[in-house]
């Protein structure tokens, strides 16, 4: 018997593994302020930037929401010994308002791993803090039908 639990890997009908992730307003504030807008271009791409700015520059609440969306993604992959690919993992924001998931070179290659076709995320913020939860889209498995049984 294991010391640890094994958790069944990503796929599979009827399993996702779900990711969240939270992000402080006032960590990434201050990160801003003493290195400025050129640090987070190691995080997001251009056009999430462009996605968090404001006619006044950079809103941190977007971009902590962007943050904590690729961390959420990312922890949908199930990998280990993997850092997070920041700019394989692209979150923009949709004609309607919502964010979306966009999976690039190493990111997609750890996604097609886990059979994951896609990534839907949900992000939320407030005050203090921006959370995000992903859910996986899993790709569809050949369910073999009542006649081949």
């Amino acid at each position: 018997m294991p010391a640890r639990p094994v958790a069944p890997p990503a796929g599979g009908l009827g399993w996702a593994n779900l990711g969240m992730d939270i992000v402080s307003v006032n960590r990434v504030r201050r990160l801003l302020a003493e290195y400025g807008e050129p640090f987070f271009e190691r995080m997001l791409t251009p056009g999430e930037l462009a996605d968090c700015r404001t006619s006044t520059g950079l809103d941190v609440l977007s971009l902590c929401g962007r943050i904590a969306a690729k961390e959420a993604a990312f922890k949908t992959l199930r990998v280990r010994g993997r850092f997070l690919p920041w700019p394989d993992i692209v979150v923009r924001r949709s004609e309607g308002g919502w964010p979306l998931v966009e999976l690039h070179r190493s990111a997609a290659v750890m996604a097609a791993e886990s059979g994951i076709t896609e990534i839907t995320v949900s992000i939320s913020h407030d005050v203090d803090y921006a959370v995000a939860v992903a859910a996986p889209i899993i790709a569809p498995t050949s369910v073999p039908s009542s006649e081949t049984q």
